[in-house]
């Protein structure tokens, strides 16, 4: 079992206690703190009494009941979880583990990151690792390989994908070591190449993928196999090989359908929605995107990519009144996701496209130098900085301004050049 003084600590925080409330009576404030951060090594009996003080319970003995209902819940949080069952689990357990510390305690705690990275509560997922962070060169091979999982999982989440890739190839290198199954690896390659996809790295992402698709076709598992096959996709399609990028979204598609996935089937449309508009197939395109909107409900920002991907469709398409009734739709969900990081982002696109619709060229140079622009080369976003850059510079050669044309094509080419070296 990991240094017990580190639990001790762990406990003592949670209560609220002092150092000085915990150890009177029973050892010195200073040896105490040698305890905790595992300077020194308690005798049982000093270790019995500091529980006693915790009101907690020191369990030696495996609880096999125990360790039976924490692995239940640690499955939930994978897959399609049932949020009500998963929070319903979670508090049964947390009253027991609260009131003892067991051969589970650790992983309890480690998998409270993954819990609160599900239910998108970000804030709690950072308090927990800051918990557990002074015991965690004390893990064992397997408490670290979940530790650094899910630390990836929270940067994931957080759309900083060079520190979850750190996070994930931490954990990769604890699996000969770790106690570890091959499905549970396998997941681990996919979140890799997620974020390798994120990190527009081709290669890597088509590396991982086909490594944890090899796992989950040989457990009959379509909907793992479907992500699989979009994340292929999406890098063949990167790299111009269209013909393998179509038959891995259409693979993905079958198999999102065949085990009835509704996110997964969304999530294929969508990327079939930009496939199609970046070989030019507008009209292909806007089906596979109105497709996505109409399969489920989708959280805000999914909802918001897919309306402005159709405002655009609509504006390039010169369908004026559709492009406006979408135009509205955006507004409608940008106003109940104030609070989002991805806020900024549809805020400036959804008002490139009124003053577009609007033909007031004014007030979107206005937008685009003053606001936009700079905000996409702050979030190093290549991929839009190409687009809107050119968009700009388009607008400034049709007014005869060629000096400021030149200068916004410029940047839209050097942009393209940070993608394609990316």
């Amino acid at each position: 079992m990991l240094d017990i003084g580190s639990i001790i600590k762990l406990q003592r925080t949670k209560r609220n206690m002092t150092q000085e409330e915990l150890s009177a009576g029973i050892v010195s404030l200073s040896y105490l703190s040698k305890i905790e951060n595992q300077k020194a090594k308690a005798n049982p009996e000093i270790i019995q009494s500091l529980c006693n003080r915790l009101d907690i319970e020191l369990v030696e003995t495996p609880d096999i009941q125990l360790e039976e209902k924490c692995k239940q819940w640690y499955d939930i949080l994978y897959d399609r979880f049932d949020k009500e069952e998963m929070i319903a689990k979670f508090e049964e357990l947390q009253e027991v583990m609260n009131r003892s510390i067991n051969d589970q305690t650790i992983m309890f705690e480690i998998h409270q990151i993954r819990y609160y990275v599900v239910l998108r509560d970000l804030k709690r997922a950072l308090h927990k690792m800051n918990e557990l962070y002074e015991m965690a060169d004390s893990f064992n091979s397997t408490h670290k390989y979940y530790w650094n999982k899910f630390k990836g999982n929270y940067y994931s989440f957080k759309e900083k994908p060079q520190q979850s890739l750190q996070c994930y190839q931490q954990a990769e290198k604890t699996i000969r070591l770790a106690d570890i199954n091959e499905s549970e690896v396998a997941d681990l390659h996919y979140a890799i190449s997620i974020e390798y996809s994120k990190l527009l790295n081709g290669l890597e992402t088509i590396n991982y993928a086909n490594k944890a698709m090899v796992v989950f076709q040989q457990e009959y598992n379509f909907v793992r196999c479907a992500q699989c096959h979009i994340l292929l996709g999406i890098s063949y399609q990167r790299i111009k090989m269209n013909e393998l990028a179509l038959t891995n979204y259409n693979q993905a598609k079958q198999l999102s359908i065949l085990s009835n996935d509704k996110q997964v089937i969304q999530l294929t449309y969508i990327n079939l929605g930009r496939f199609y508009f970046t070989i030019g197939d507008l009209k292909q395109s806007t089906e596979y995107y109105l497709l996505a909107l109409n399969t489920t409900d989708l959280n805000y920002k999914i909802k918001l990519g897919v309306i402005a991907s159709l405002i655009q469709n609509f504006y390039q398409n010169k369908e004026y009144a559709q492009a406006k009734k979408y135009l509205q739709l955006g507004r409608e969900a940008l106003s109940l996701a104030q609070d989002e990081e991805y806020y900024k982002f549809y805020h400036y696109t959804l008002q490139v496209y009124t003053h577009l619709l609007n033909e007031d060229f004014s007030k979107l140079i206005v937008v685009l130098e003053d606001a936009f622009l700079p905000y996409l080369k702050h979030k190093k976003d290549y991929r839009h900085l190409v687009f809107y850059a050119a968009l700009i510079a388009s607008h400034f050669e049709k007014m005869g301004k060629y000096k400021k044309s030149t200068l916004y094509y410029k940047l839209a080419n050097s942009n393209y050049d940070q993608l394609i070296k990316l």
